[in-house]
C-alpha cells in the first residue's frame, strides 16, 4: 500500500493510537462465532498493519537519521 492510499484519518494518527484500533479489531475477530462476517474486519486489519509498518520504518529511518548526524558531530570534535 502507497502512503497517498493510506486513509486520511489513519495517516495523521499516531502508532499508538493506530496499535490500539488493531488491538480492538483482534478482541473482535477473537470473539467472533461467523468467520464469514468477519472478513472486513480482518481486511481492515491487514490495511491498519500496512500503516503501522510505513509509519514504524519511517520513524526508524528518522532516528537513524538523526543518529548518525550526531555520531559524525562528535567524531569531528575529536
Amino acid at each position: 500500500m502507497k502512503d497517498k492510499n493510506l486513509p486520511p484519518d489513519n495517516n495523521t494518527s499516531s502508532l499508538e493510537e493506530l496499535t490500539n484500533q488493531a488491538n480492538q479489531i483482534i478482541e473482535s475477530l477473537e470473539n467472533e462465532n461467523d468467520l464469514n462476517s468477519s472478513v472486513e474486519s480482518y481486511q481492515q486489519l491487514l490495511k491498519l498493519n500496512n500503516i503501522i509498518e510505513k509509519k514504524f520504518h519511517k520513524n526508524f529511518r528518522s532516528i537513524n537519521e538523526e543518529t548518525n548526524k550526531k555520531v559524525k558531530k562528535i567524531i569531528k570534535k575529536k
